[in-house]
């Protein structure tokens, strides 16, 4: 007889867990970078057909797969055939990668947040030298917020050789981070079906915030305009259509076993295919909607550095002319320069290479992503807004509620599997084995609070899951398509939510999702081929900038391992399977 299985109170907590764990940092760090790289408003057009042809299907999949056989990861695949239990322990495997150091970036929120109550806020200006006769000298060479993330927060060191200590301020975050995850999930779905409905609203309550605020910025319309006009000539561009693609599948969160574990505490009945174009749409709109928050703080900050870039050319021309005050300003300057030029040639020469040349334009084409965009290119612009306490704590709550919700899902990865082994179940209560994870991720987690941590950090968020997640959501649709076959999940689905799936949920499960899957596989492994030696950007003190520099061998050993760790799980788990059978048959025959 099966045991109970916990449930979700209700359908819309479901919802919830689900929207908490699939809308993360990558829609507010992520995906305005696309729009930025590849074609403005114009990237919308691959974006929507990649949802249509993968996301939602694979969403589906996944929820209907998790609903139907009321296990976690493992447990689902196992019954599916005994053969792909390895696909479930590929899944536990990126999932723990992804714990390992996803929690290190509410750690950075938390840092943040605490800073965020200073007034002045700490990176609004560079700090004194320790003469404090001017300011710190890397500093100087960089910006105020870019000192304060890479040597006040990081303490980064010069490469990746150079590991350096741990940071103990750091380090106390990262305890924090996960204290509170696990505070989260205690209980199981007891307590994680309460803490979604913080995890998830909230965000969108400090986005409205950021929203009618950002646009009544000054510059807010140049960055909008930006966003939006569509540049149609990348859609000729094959990485415009991989880049859509790939932003779908990953923020959807496919492949980490999370949405199976939420949907195996379903009831039954409940209808996985509504709920999967739901989420898969919210997470979509919600993407774009902090696109246009973004892209109005990003205008803000670009027409700020522009119009400070040109009051600097204008005081200059002005001190070293002795020009009359009033005579030049940002609509003659251009004119202003052409009649100086020729009237004071030499002197103008001598100015010439202390004269920036100031472009808006140039602004909004710096394009940034991840932690850059997140900790530095908004903290740039907060500092430059009124009352800009307020707005620097409402901004890390909303990054540490997107962070924690996506840590939920994360670690019900995890959790669920261990929690439906008998074995372990009836040994531990389940409060142990969520500390044992939570304890297990926080040791290992202080790699990336050391000097070199945030190296290491790029390194797993590059590499831990990418080609690994696309072998297994290629190995789940061949295995419910082929294996277990498309007519018997059919009736399963017409058993659950009471009819049989249409041809367009069948066309994409059997044919075009995996071709898509297929040709992203592609894709990565040309592109690791083209790229020959990996490279990371380092940060250098004495230039106040990254410079590109080349992986050491152990660092590349490192993330062949990541890659084989988890898929190697899947043949080795077929090859168990295989061996077992063999040797219980064996044993059989022997008997008889």
């Amino acid at each position: 007889m099966e045991k109970s299985r916990p449930l979700w109170d209700n359908p819309l907590q479901f919802v919830f867990a689900c929207i908490s764990y699939a809308v993360g940092l990558g829609n507010v760090w992520r995906f305005p970078y696309l729009c930025q790289m590849y074609g403005g408003g114009g990237f919308l057009i691959p974006y929507f057909i990649m949802l249509i042809a993968e996301g939602m299907p694979l969403l589906y999949l996944e929820l209907a797969v998790g609903q139907r056989m009321r296990r976690g990861s493992i447990g689902a695949w196992k019954i599916i055939s005994p053969y792909l239990c390895g696909v479930g322990v590929a899944s536990v495997v990126v999932s723990f990668f992804l714990s390992m150091y996803y929690n290190v970036i509410n750690a950075w929120a938390f840092w943040y947040l605490f800073h965020s109550f200073q007034d002045p806020l700490p990176w609004a200006t560079c700090p004194l030298n320790s003469n404090r006769t001017g300011y710190e000298a890397e500093c100087e060479k960089t910006s105020s917020t870019q000192y304060f993330w890479y040597r006040q927060t990081l303490n980064i060191s010069s490469s990746l050789e150079a590991s350096g200590n741990v940071q103990w301020e750091q380090a106390l975050c990262l305890t924090l981070a996960w204290l509170v995850v696990y505070l989260c999930i205690l209980r199981g779905t007891e307590s994680t079906g309460k803490v979604v409905y913080v995890t998830a609203s909230l965000p969108y309550c400090v986005l409205i915030i950021y929203l009618i605020r950002g646009l009544t910025l000054h510059g807010a319309v140049n960055g909008l305009v930006y966003m939006f006009t569509p540049k149609l000539e990348q859609l000729s561009n094959p990485k415009t259509w991989i880049s859509a693609a790939t932003q779908i599948f990953f923020s959807l969160g496919l492949g980490f076993g999370s949405l199976i574990a939420f949907a195996s505490y379903n009831e039954p009945s409940n209808n996985c295919e509504r709920h999967a174009i739901i989420v898969s749409l919210i997470n979509s709109t919600t993407s774009i909607f902090a696109s246009i928050v973004t892209f109005s703080i990003y205008g803000f900050k670009a027409t700020f550095n522009y119009e400070s870039c040109i009051n600097k050319v204008i005081l200059l021309l002005m001190n070293a002319f002795d020009l009359e005050e009033g005579s030049l300003t940002a609509d003659n300057l251009n004119e202003m320069k052409d009649y100086l030029m020729a009237t004071h040639p030499q002197e103008y020469a001598q100015l010439l290479p202390h004269l920036r040349n100031c472009s808006l334009e140039a602004e909004l084409d710096t394009a940034v992503q991840g932690t850059g965009l997140a900790f530095i290119v908004y903290s740039e612009a907060i500092k430059n807004m009124e009352v800009p306490q307020l707005y620097s704590v409402l901004y890390f709550v909303m990054l540490l509620m997107l962070g924690i919700g996506s840590m939920l899902g994360n670690t019900a990865a995890i959790l669920t599997p261990l929690t439906d082994s008998r074995v372990i179940a009836t040994n531990f209560p389940k409060e142990v084995i969520s500390g044992g994870v939570c304890f297990i991720n926080c040791v290992i987690g202080l790699i990336f609070t050391m000097e070199a941590g945030n190296y290491w950090f790029d390194i797993f968020n590059d590499y831990a899951a990418t080609l690994s997640l696309l072998v297994i959501v290629l190995v789940e649709t061949i295995a419910v398509c082929y294996i277990y076959g498309i007519r018997r999940f059919e009736k399963d689905l017409q058993t659950m939510i009471g009819r049989k799936p249409n041809w367009y949920w069948k066309i994409m499960w059997a044919f075009a999702s995996p071709l898509l899957i297929i040709s992203l596989f592609i894709f990565y492994i040309t592109d690791y081929i083209l790229t020959g030696t990996l490279q990371y950007q380092a940060w250098d003190a004495t230039q106040g900038q990254l410079v590109t520099k080349d992986y050491p061998g152990y660092a590349l050993a490192v993330i062949g391992l990541l890659v084989a760790a988890s898929t190697m799980c899947i043949p080795l788990g077929a090859l168990v399977t295989f061996i077992r059978k063999r040797l219980k048959r064996e044993s059989v025959s022997t008997v008889a």
